[in-house]
């Protein structure tokens, strides 16, 4: 085992911040149901308003605009339930809305959720992306009719990093008079935003992202906007989400979001100048490579590289033994053997996808994580090039 220890997969979860796992720990004595009268649950619901407040602020909206969930996904999967629901708690929206439009980069649970509710009879339409991984915006428009139920396009790209032109598109789908929906769980804590700003019907947040604990999302939803709960049964978050709220969740996720307004603008500039050293050192140790996402319209933590004849798998476990801890660019590490269906969307060449990295830094890195990182990458990457059959210096 390597002596050295460097996380850069802060896309996938991040640490708790010191500072959450204290308010954790002081808030362990507030046990009580928060839907209870008495004093203990009074005292959870007091924690869980103040976070609550807390979050809304951040994102310049109305603490009763934000409902808790489970997970980012819940969240997304909450808004895209409004394309097949139309029981009798399904407010303001028309039984003809089945549609949605979304496009081909999102993450797994819009587009999974999207293809099982073609399965069941609605219709789904994923939207092409430029070789950036830029929405095409006249498809977009194009796909959006009488029938659309939700818009669907995410805020900032969990592999590639690259941002949306979220307020154009937004403006775009409410002159179309459609509902608008984004998922912001990457966005969160590295790109500044406001949902009044943006115009969004609906966003979904996540706070393991953003060093707060695991099991706990949010939705923003706008005051009037359509809306039927995913999970019935309850009358908690005022009836919108069913089941016992997640108290420590909660209380964790706001004290992350306190904690993020103070230190996010320092920790992305510092962060931004990593992830750019990082970027200028494997450009001029490594030949044969390909960058992935946009050039500018990108988070500041993210790189994504694809290095020519080496797979992603044997690359990330070649520096797992090194000691350091990214993410392949490829779904095999879930059992896949199909490259990220995002790379191939940006029209990147099959091969090329299967051996690309993402690199995801955070507020724990350093200069001298970088500086281990372009020491030990470069020959593992000719290492593995030296085992290849087809590879010959660019030439296959």
């Amino acid at each position: 085992m390597a002596d050295r220890k460097v996380y850069m997969d802060y896309n996938a979860t991040t640490p708790l911040h010191p500072e959450v796992q204290k308010s954790l720990i002081d808030n362990f004595a507030y046990f009580g149901n928060p839907s209870s009268m008495h004093e203990p649950g009074r005292a959870a619901r007091h924690l869980i308003e103040e976070s609550r407040v807390e979050i809304a602020r951040f994102i310049g909206a109305s603490p009763e605009e934000i409902v808790f969930v489970g997970s980012g996904s819940e969240a997304n999967n909450t808004v895209l339930n409004l394309a097949k629901c139309g029981g009798p708690l399904c407010r303001g929206l028309s039984p003809n809305n089945r549609e949605i439009v979304t496009t081909s980069i999102e993450h797994p649970c819009v587009l999974d959720t999207s293809r099982c509710f073609q399965r069941q009879g609605s219709t789904a339409h994923f939207i092409k992306v430029d070789r950036y991984g830029k929405v095409d915006i006249q498809e977009l428009e194009d796909s959006i009719n009488d029938s659309t139920a939700i818009v669907s396009v995410m805020f900032a790209n969990n592999e590639i990093g690259t941002i949306q032109n979220l307020k154009e598109i937004a403006a775009m789908v409410r002159n179309k008079k459609a509902l608008f929906h984004t998922d912001a769980v990457q966005a969160l804590g590295k790109v500044p935003f406001n949902v009044k700003d943006l115009d969004v019907d609906y966003l979904s947040l996540s706070a393991h992202k953003i060093y707060g604990p695991k099991g706990i999302g949010a939705l923003y939803i706008r005051k009037g906007a359509p809306f039927c709960p995913f999970i019935h049964g309850g009358h908690q978050e005022t009836g919108r989400r069913a089941g016992t709220e997640n108290s420590f969740g909660i209380y964790g996720f706001g004290k992350a979001v306190e904690v993020l307004s103070r230190e996010m603008d320092e920790n992305n500039q510092r962060i931004r100048g990593l992830r750019d050293k990082l970027k200028a050192g494997i450009i001029e140790s490594i030949p044969d490579i390909h960058l992935n996402g946009h050039p500018e319209d990108v988070v500041p933590n993210t790189l994504n590289v694809s290095f020519m004849g080496a797979e992603g798998e044997a690359i990330l476990l070649y520096m797992d033994l090194a000691g350091i801890f990214v993410s392949t660019g490829s779904a095999c590490a879930s059992g896949s053997l199909d490259p990220s269906h995002v790379l191939l969307a940006t029209g990147l060449d099959a091969e090329y996808a299967h051996g690309s990295i993402r690199f995801s830094l955070g507020r724990e890195n350093t200069e001298e994580d970088v500086d281990y990182v372009l020491q030990q990458l470069p020959p593992i990457i000719e290492r593995i090039r030296k085992m290849s059959t087809v590879y010959q210096g660019g030439k296959k």
